[in-house]
């Protein structure tokens, strides 16, 4: 089998050859690839580069086209500080009151310059190199993420309870772009859509049911519309939502490491999702290989039976040694 045969087989619910390793591996390919986070984040096609880079080195199935979490923010017009080292961020929140959401526009994901763009050019690079043989994942970040990012974490958060009817209204506005979005790097290739929502993991099930989820679920539906398939993705311990976040009808789950992987397996696989995980990433970079393969076998061991791939729970950190990596991919061909 390909790994994009093998992926495919899970998500069918059928037998693969071996169990898909599908990590995330923004930081780690920057440092493999020898470039700095400023050309990952900043040139799509350094993007594709160092993601197809990690396909030659180790037995990966997936790679994705995932850098940082303000590309809309950003072709909004909130200014950004590029790092060499780190993900580029906002420093001035883009949305502080009513009159700074009317002032904005949805815009075209596709236009020449925008970082919207730059990403499903990473995209299209990434199919055009491997994506016969792997699966290709394009990104975006869910609605209630891409409000924190526009607003500041600790403001949208306020915003919640003191200004409900205008946070509705910036998730709204923001749900929008994220679907054009989607579906432009669906357009290039994509596989599948992976959704970031890393702040939803500070909402209680209250909270998330009324602000996060109503907005995933529009754009899963948009995916899946289209005939695209989308992971959800929210670090953190969600171990208190997992029942909110199974609604949004995700074709496959990732699961910090923070989160019982039994639980998440409960909530998840009997509606016929995927979950992958939950190996946590600090452990792939600190550990020896020998109890990095040991701790990626119990997560096998309890994914068995049920439609899992082997995944950290969240990104592979950057110094990450190559014999750890390769442990952790090896861990599906141990006996």
């Amino acid at each position: 089998m390909t790994s994009k045969e093998r992926i495919l087989a899970v998500l069918r619910g059928e037998k693969p050859d071996r169990l898909p390793v599908f990590p995330l591996t923004m930081s780690f390919s920057v440092k493999q690839a020898g470039i700095s986070y400023r050309d990952f984040a900043a040139n799509g096609a350094a993007l594709a580069q160092a993601q197809v880079k990690l396909t030659e080195m180790f037995k990966i199935d997936a790679i994705t086209a995932c850098s940082d979490a303000f590309r809309i923010c950003g072709d909004l017009g909130a200014e950004l500080i590029y790092h060499d080292e780190l993900p580029p961020r906002s420093e001035k929140t883009l949305i502080t009151c009513r009159q700074d959401l009317e002032r904005l526009r949805r815009f075209d994901v596709s236009a020449k310059g925008s970082r919207c763009a730059d990403r499903a050019n990473a995209v299209r690079e990434m199919v055009k190199a491997v994506g016969h043989s792997h699966f290709i994942l394009g990104w975006v970040d869910f609605p209630f993420a891409e409000a924190c990012s526009c607003c500041g974490l600790q403001e949208f958060l306020i915003m919640l309870y003191d200004e409900p009817e205008l946070a509705h209204d910036v998730l709204n506005f923001l749900t929008e772009i994220v679907i054009d979005f989607a579906l432009y790097q669906l357009e290039q290739g994509a596989d599948m859509i992976g959704c970031g929502d890393a702040a939803a993991s500070l909402l209680s099930p209250p909270l998330f049911e009324e602000f996060a989820l109503p907005y995933e679920q529009r754009v899963v539906n948009a995916i899946h519309a289209k005939g695209g398939l989308n992971k959800t993705h929210i670090c953190g311990n969600t171990s208190a939502i997992l029942g909110q976040i199974a609604k949004n009808d995700s074709d496959l789950f990732n699961i910090d490491h923070m989160v019982n992987l039994g639980d998440a397996i409960d909530a998840f696989c009997p509606g016929g999702k995927t979950v992958k995980g939950n190996l946590d990433p600090v452990d792939i970079l600190q550990l020896t290989p020998d109890e990095i393969i040991a701790k990626a076998r119990k997560c096998i061991e309890i994914g068995r039976g049920n439609k899992y791939f082997l995944s950290a729970g969240c990104d592979i950190p950057l110094n990450t040694s190559i014999e750890n990596m390769a442990a952790f991919c090896s861990a599906v061909c141990v006996n």
